[in-house]
């Protein structure tokens, strides 16, 4: 301030910092005089705003200063604080905050509301500077109220009612007060909430500025449930105001104000008795209509979703139109582990309804005081290094893991006498019916009925079908099927006559080497379910070609969601519309309704088949409800039925309405799949994506506690598609993804162990026998040696492992997809195939829960429980699958043969794109606030390098989407325990995703089974180049070995050129909202754990690793 070059606003910061310290002595009016010439040169100059501001100068602190010494300045000196503070916006307004400007100002208020009257001009600039640097100090809302500005506020407002002028900046100043939950509270006993009232009103030209912020106040207070109830008379006003309002803003000039009436409802229904209120007050109907007029115009989308939002939260609680959300299918468990789960379904009394609780409101007390911010961080870490460390010791002594040598033949096989042991499925005699493509009924031939159906006019017994003939015309284009219609659906394709009808079926061989629908039926006739399934499905017979076109990621049509919203609000507008037909029901097993053709016709009695219960609540329209995991109460997300007597070009409407994860995504492009039986007949016979309309949501029906972990007040979610037909008398099937059963996994087995050769060692055993009494096969896959010579022999018995799993999950198809890639590349002839034999011995368990397959459950066995949950004490009862596999391993880590990479194959329901989760110990430590040594964090980055070849070379995986982060939801799953307790550090969870992928070649695509058993195939290829990386010396020798990535990518070029995608990936105009409140609950699914990490928090420290 004292350089002889110094500019005209410091010089004049020098003289009112000198008066300051003589305030005493020196009239104020001089002051004043400077204090105006500032001002001025700050209106009026942006290089001296700039100047004040700037880092090293003093000028706010000498404002400030002027302020605390002379009451008489406080006019001038604010508007000096408002010059500087507007025009730079938050940065400015920031470095006032610290500079102590807040407290100053508050202090002031109190000074100034002690004159007598209090000067209006003065309180108007303190409220209007108080109103831009309230929101931008965190602490803002305490200050006022300790020092009792808070207060001082309240009675100029109710003072000066009438004075809009003051009334404004009052207004704003409450808004930010309300911010802090104690304030809110506290204004609404001071009668803020009723005054508020007094102030909003109806359609008015005058003092609409004055109307908003009054309504954005109101609803800032609004957000205490305190307050609510307060509120909760005024309803029926507010409806009315907003009615008013929108009959005559027929300019749409006033949408905030609209919005801001819309803002006070959905605050006011967030409690029950606001919800009654706003029924009683005929809210739905109002609502409705006014959104229903606002639809053609664009602009007013706010107020749509917003009513929207209101209405769904207000729309009455259903139950699920079921007598139990047990699983309509029982399994009787030997032993029951006290405690868990299955224990609490088991003991659960007679009488009680567990489909609803009785209050279906969650109405916590609100805690009426301050809550600090916390930063957000995942919980679900494991903290404990000491668990983040492998075991030294093995927890089961040898003796007892002796027993499995004798899987491991391999290992000590001496190929005097060559053998190959390939076990196939035991004969059986089970009547199964055939699936056929009927609409109508066969004279004279009707299917047995299951038990617990009742009898048809004319039954004849089930076909056997050791009587059915399948022949091929003589020019070789179909197959000629004697079959039968299925139970309870009474249906002839055109082709089909009367007795003796055939039905001309597609000849899949040349496209499919691995089906074949004689194979297929021996092998469901030795698969045992629950149900005692005795049919088959039409797609799973004749199998699925991929198709050759791309699929690309739904584009979401804008308004979607809101538009079937609204079509559920009419059920309960127009309750007389609505038909509420039961059409199909697990429950009842009564005779189907014939009714003329006016309903569809559902079936899901056969092997992965869900679907307990269709309900036709439209002519065009079903509700479906999907069945719960056997031995469960929940996990309802896998579907597979069959659905025919469809018009042609009628627009259904599927309903899934009993989902339970709070996303899908089916909100983000992903579409079902349909299998036509008459586009299979035309030799098409494949699964297809489709559907339009898809979106996923919160929806009214009513999940009680005993499903939903003890939490009252969830809902469901509606997964909810549109279909329309494009064949008459069709039978079509619908899946949440690409069905793979049990069965075509023991026809594909068999059907690779025909394609062996004499070089490949292939071995299948039976692991164990499951709960449902179907067989668990383990297949050893490797190289036969070139000789018997020692040397070779030797070689042989040394190669390291791969231990390879998948289907833990049963609604996870695209596991077995990608294992099916992964079995055939290893069987395939091939020089990179034969080379990925002579370099590693695989053991591979293709399907780990063959009864949760076998079944339709989506996550569960038939113990009811999550087997990938159950590996750190697998019991030999109830979890024999899992607990064998790990003894497995617990073998090969005894005998000092632990695998080099352990991969559990999944899929994903949240993510796109194909990766990888893996073990870190440094990883997990990085992404928690604990402390460790670089000696305790020592590890080998080895890990990271097979994700980070698959990153290279498979167009589907993402690097990006990888973690190596160890979380305490999952320490008793397979990937952490192999590398806990077994010490294998590549040990990984492959996940596939459901929909498709955001990167690469494949961007804007929906996965396919192309794609998933490329991706298996890929695996294969890089395990070779993992080994070229690890043992390069040992394998120079191998030639051909050199030229793996020329190989690969020609092998890519071949499979996949059709795909090549041009355009880019568009985002959603539409905002997505999936659930019924103002933000989404949180996910408990122990699925979905490993989505807790952002993708910047995974891929922390990653550059520094690679």
């Amino acid at each position: 301030v004292r350089r002889p070059n110094m500019s005209m606003v410091l010089m004049l910061f020098g003289q009112l910092e000198k008066l300051n310290r003589e305030s005493m002595l020196v009239d104020p009016e001089i002051a004043r005089q400077i204090t105006a010439k500032v001002l001025h040169l700050i209106q009026t100059q942006e290089k001296t705003r700039k100047e004040i501001m700037s880092k090293g100068s003093s000028g706010m602190e000498v404002i400030l200063a002027t302020l605390e010494v002379s009451s008489r300045l406080i006019g001038v000196c604010v508007c000096v604080c408002v010059s500087l503070s507007v025009p730079g916006g938050g940065r400015r307004i920031g470095v006032f905050v610290s500079k102590g400007g807040t407290g100053i100002l508050l202090q002031l208020v109190i000074s100034a509301s002690k004159e007598s009257p209090p000067s209006e001009e003065v309180m108007l600039q303190l409220h209007s500077v108080l109103a831009k640097v309230g929101p931008k100090d965190r602490k803002f809302g305490v200050k006022a109220r300790l020092n009792g500005a808070l207060n001082v506020t309240v009675n100029l407002l109710k003072q000066n009612l009438q004075n809009h002028k003051l009334l404004l900046p009052c207004l704003l100043v409450l808004q930010v007060y309300s911010s802090n939950t104690v304030n809110a509270v506290s204004l609404g006993k001071n009668g803020v909430v009723e005054l508020m009232f007094k102030i909003i009103g109806p359609y008015s030209k005058k003092n609409t500025s004055l109307l908003k912020v009054s309504l954005d106040t109101l609803g800032a207070l609004l957000k205490s449930k305190t307050n609510a109830r307060r509120a909760v008379v005024h309803v029926p006003v507010l409806l009315y105001i907003y009615h008013d309002w929108h009959r005559n803003d027929t300019c749409h000039r006033h949408i905030l104000i609209r919005k801001g009436i819309l803002g006070c409802l959905k605050n006011i229904t967030n409690i029950k008795l606001g919800r009654k209120a706003f029924i009683d007050a005929d809210g739905m109907r109002i609502l409705y209509n006014t959104s229903t007029e606002c639809l053609p115009v664009r602009t007013l989308d706010p107020l749509i979703n917003t009513s929207s939002l209101i209405m769904r939260k207000c729309f009455p609680k259903n139950r699920l139109p079921l007598p139990t959300i047990k699983s309509v299918f029982h399994h009787q468990l030997l032993r029951v582990p006290a405690g868990g789960p299955v224990a609490q379904l088991y003991n659960q009394p007679l009488g009680v309804d567990d489909v609803v609780d009785e209050s279906d409101d969650n109405e916590d007390a609100e805690a009426e005081n301050e809550v600090e911010e916390k930063d957000h961080h995942n919980d679900d870490i494991e903290t404990d290094i000491n668990k983040l460390r492998p075991k030294e010791t093995h927890s089961r002594p040898f003796e007892e893991l002796k027993i499995y040598e004798r899987f491991f033949m391999e290992l000590s096989e001496d190929f005097q006498v060559m053998q190959y042991i390939f076990l196939s499925a035991p004969k059986s005699h089970r009547q199964i019916i055939v699936p056929t493509a009927q609409a109508l009924p066969l004279k004279n031939h009707t299917a047995a009925p299951l038990q617990g159906e009742c009898p048809h006019p004319a039954t004849v017994p089930p076909l056997d079908l050791d009587t059915i003939n399948i022949t091929k015309d003589q020019d070789g284009c179909g197959d000629h099927t004697h079959s039968r219609p299925h139970p309870g659906h009474n249906r002839q394709s055109p082709i089909l006559g009367g007795e003796g009808a055939v039905l001309q079926v597609p000849d899949t061989a040349l496209l499919l080497p691995l089906h074949d629908p004689d194979l297929y039926v021996e092998m469901v006739k030795s698969t045992c379910s629950v149900p005692q399934f005795s049919e088959v499905a039409y797609p799973d017979y004749f199998g699925h070609v991929a198709p050759t076109f791309r699929e690309h990621i739904l584009e979401r049509v804008y308004g979607v969601q809101r538009t079937k919203i609204f079509q559920d609000i009419e059920r309960l507008i127009h309750p007389n519309d609505i038909l509420d037909k039961v059409v199909y029901d697990l429950d009842i097993q009564s005779c189907p309704v014939i009714d003329g053709g006016e309903s569809l016709k559902f079936n899901s009695q056969f092997e992965s088949g869900n679907l307990r219960k269709a309900v036709q609540v439209r002519k065009f329209e079903y509700d479906l409800v999907l069945n719960s995991d056997i031995n469960s109460n929940h996990y309802h997300q896998w579907f597979y039925f069959e659905v025919s007597g469809m018009r042609v070009g009628a627009p259904y409407r599927f309903n899934i309405i009993n989902c339970e994860k709070s996303n899908s995504q089916f909100n983000y492009g992903m579409q079902v799949l349909m299998y036509s039986v008459q586009e299979a007949i035309s030799g098409r016979p494949r699964w297809v994506r489709t559907g339009t309309d898809i979106c996923y949501y919160k929806n009214h029906f009513s999940r009680s506690s005993i499903a939903a972990g003890g939490q009252k007040g969830k809902s469901y979610y509606t997964m909810t598609f549109s279909m329309t037909f494009n064949h008459k008398d069709d039978v079509c099937y619908f899946a949440y993804h690409y069905p793979y059963t049990y069965s075509t996994l023991k026809m594909h087995l068999q059907k690779l162990e025909a394609l062996r050769t004499p070089q490949t060692y292939l071995r299948e055993d039976v692991l164990c026998e499951t709960l449902g009494g179907n067989s668990c096969p383990l297949l050893t896959i490797t190289a036969m040696p070139e000789s018997t010579s020692n040397d070779q022999i030797c070689q042989f018995r040394n190669r390291p492992l791969v231990f390879l799993s998948s289907r833990v999950h049963p609604g996870e198809t695209n596991a077995s997809w990608v294992m099916k890639g992964t079995l055939e590349f290893l069987m395939g002839s091939s020089p990179l195939a034969q080379s990925l034999r002579e370099a590693y011995i695989f053991k591979i368990v293709p399907m780990l829960n063959p009864d949760g397959v076998v079944n339709g459950n989506h996550r569960c066995s038939l113990s009811g429980e999550d087997l990938n949950r159950q590996w750190q004490n697998p019991s030999p009862e109830l979890h024999p699958t899992i607990y064998h596999t790990k003894s497995l391993l617990q073998y090969l880590a005894a005998i000092q043969r632990a695998p080099l990479v352990f991969c559990d194959y999944h899929g994903h329901s949240r993510k796109k794109n194909v990766f990888m989760y893996g073990c870190s110990l440094k990883e997990t430590v990085w992404e928690t606030n604990i402390s460790a040594t670089s000696c305790e964090l020592h590890e080998d980055l080895g890990y990271r390098t097979l994700p980070k070849i698959l990153s290279q070379m498979a167009p589907a995986f993402s690097m990006a989407s990888c973690s190596f982060v160890v979380e305490r939801s999952k320490e008793a799953t397979a990937r952490v325990v192999v590398w806990r307790e077994i010490g294998v550090q590549r040990s990984y969870t492959m996940e596939s995703t459901l929909c498709g992928c955001d990167q690469g070649k494949y961007k804007g695509l929906q996965i396919g089974t192309r794609e998933l058993e490329e991706m298996g195939a890929q695996f294969c290829v890089a395990l070779l180049r993992l080994k070229r990386q690890t043992s390069p010396l040992k394998l120079r020798n191998h030639a051909h070995l050199l030229d793996v990535e020329s190989d690969l990518m020609e092998t890519r070029c071949k499979v996949s050129s059709t795909y090549l995608l041009e355009d880019e990936e568009q985002s959603f105009m539409e905002e997505v909202d999936y659930s019924a409140e103002s933000g989404d609950e949180p996910d408990n699914d122990p699925n979905t754990a490993d989505n807790h990490l952002s993708d910047s928090e995974s891929n922390k420290h990653r550059d520094s690793l690679t």
